[in-house]
């Protein structure tokens, strides 16, 4: 479409969805999970929590991939040897990520309710904001020259507070987007599981 026939709407729609690609050089997979289990995050959500991002935390990643290797629900995602790829974990319709928190969060910083089933959105929100955001941190060189090459890059506590970091500070403020998977919590979403807050 020649910019001249575009009209100010599709112009802004135009500007939203060009914010949201990123470059090829990123490529997804993803596999059909067994039994009852199921991807609560996509390609697209992701690509949104990237483009939040600055490239230079994510140039090293080449590829993000949705599969069933979740160990008994042990694990929730993880990066390949090669420090380059991140995979998340299907995981069963309902289910808690209680466990997985980690000192300083809450159940509620997410959407869901102590003593009970995590609702989808909070799942996904855990999975973007926390799951994913922590493997990204793993690929974060800590050292250039190290004595072995894996020494060079975050292990588990720098790579949460990687995540913790980018969690926070995507969340200092509201962003606009229709999926509210990409904000805190609403006050609607505690109201409709009858949760205070």
């Amino acid at each position: 479409i020649p910019p001249s026939a575009k009209t100010p709407a599709l112009q802004s729609a135009c500007r939203k969805i060009t914010a949201y690609i990123m470059p090829i050089q990123v490529k997804f997979s993803q596999t059909i999970p067994g039994g009852d289990r199921i991807h609560y995050v996509s390609e697209e959500d992701v690509r949104v929590v990237l483009s939040r991002i600055p490239e230079e935390f994510w140039s090293r990643l080449r590829a993000v991939h949705f599969n069933d290797r979740a160990r008994g629900n042990r694990r929730l995602g993880y990066v390949n040897n090669g420090v380059r790829e991140i995979a998340l974990c299907a995981l069963p319709p309902r289910i808690s990520l209680l466990t997985f928190l980690v000192k300083g969060q809450t159940c509620e910083q997410f959407g869901a309710r102590r003593g009970q089933q995590w609702p989808p959105l909070a799942v996904r929100r855990f999975m973007l904001y926390d799951v994913f955001l922590h493997e990204l941190g793993h690929l974060q060189r800590i050292r250039e020259k190290p004595s072995s090459d894996r020494l060079q890059f975050a292990h588990e506590k720098l790579a949460q507070a990687f995540a913790l970091d980018w969690c926070k500070r995507l969340w200092s403020q509201p962003f606009p987007h229709p999926d509210p998977v990409h904000n805190p919590p609403a006050p609607e979403e505690f109201a409709s599981q009858g949760v205070p807050r």
